[in-house]
């Protein structure tokens, strides 16, 4: 199956020639690795240690802190993992607040089926459930979220930027640094750090303030985003920009 989604070229190893699988597994092993790290990724110029920097104007991202991911009523809302980000991310949002830093709040919902991407996540009937647009499951959670002050952006895709006006509302707000958080690391964070990325600003990701189902996939993300796209840093390094820039 895999030799015919991704043909039937063959390569040479050894003088020898492989095909399919094997031939996939090969290419792996040839990558260059640094010899002082082993890391094929430092080898090739990635630098995960590397700092983008807080710039002048920040505003805070808070990615699917809903019921539907925060309650574990919903099977998707018992992770720990993703409650210890909930706490974290409550207090960085009020020093937000105080600040006048601006905040985007967003859910993911569908009003059917119909308009749902083909997530590989759940049944027709949980879906329904958890991220129809009138369920209890898209309600945000009000640990961290203030509707007098926060904006919020109803979203269908996993990043808060796709077919939204998030990005159209922190251009507004002259915001320059992005502060993400939110869950999952690994799906709609991610995929609003790329557009971040994309659109210009600088990101930075506060490990405790996002969270997942597993720890494996919450720190590989992490660390995949922290080397190419952003500063992943500790929520009291944003708490310290924040009352800086206020005080600026």
């Amino acid at each position: 199956m895999l030799g015919a989604r991704y043909g039937r070229r063959n390569i040479l190893q050894g003088g020898v020639a492989v095909s399919g699988l094997a031939a996939l597994n090969a290419g792996t092993q040839v990558l260059a690795r640094d010899p002082a790290t082993g890391s094929s990724y430092e080898s090739a110029g990635y630098n995960e240690n590397a700092k983008i920097g807080f710039g002048r104007k920040l505003g805070l991202v808070v990615v699917d802190f809903q019921r539907a991911f925060t309650d574990p009523v919903f099977p998707s809302g018992r992770s720990d993992h993703i409650q210890r980000a909930v706490q974290n991310t409550s207090k960085l949002a009020l020093v937000a607040r105080e600040a006048g830093v601006p905040i985007a709040q967003s859910y993911s919902a569908y009003s059917s089926e119909r308009d749902m991407p083909f997530w590989k996540v759940g049944t027709k009937e949980s879906r329904a459930a958890a991220f129809g647009v009138s369920s209890e499951g898209s309600q945000l959670d009000a640990r961290v979220y203030d509707p007098s002050y926060d904006s919020v952006f109803w979203k269908r895709a996993p990043s808060i930027f796709f077919g939204t006006s998030a990005a159209s509302f922190f251009i507004r707000e002259q915001v320059d640094t992005l502060i993400v958080t939110g869950c999952t690391t690994s799906g709609c964070i991610r995929a609003t750090v790329v557009d971040a990325f994309s659109y210009g600003f600088r990101v930075m990701v506060p490990e405790a303030c996002c969270g997942d189902q597993e720890q494996d996939a919450h720190e590989a993300n992490l660390k995949d985003m922290g080397r190419r796209y952003a500063d992943v840093v500790a929520v009291e390094e944003c708490i310290e920009a924040i009352r800086a820039t206020q005080q600026a």
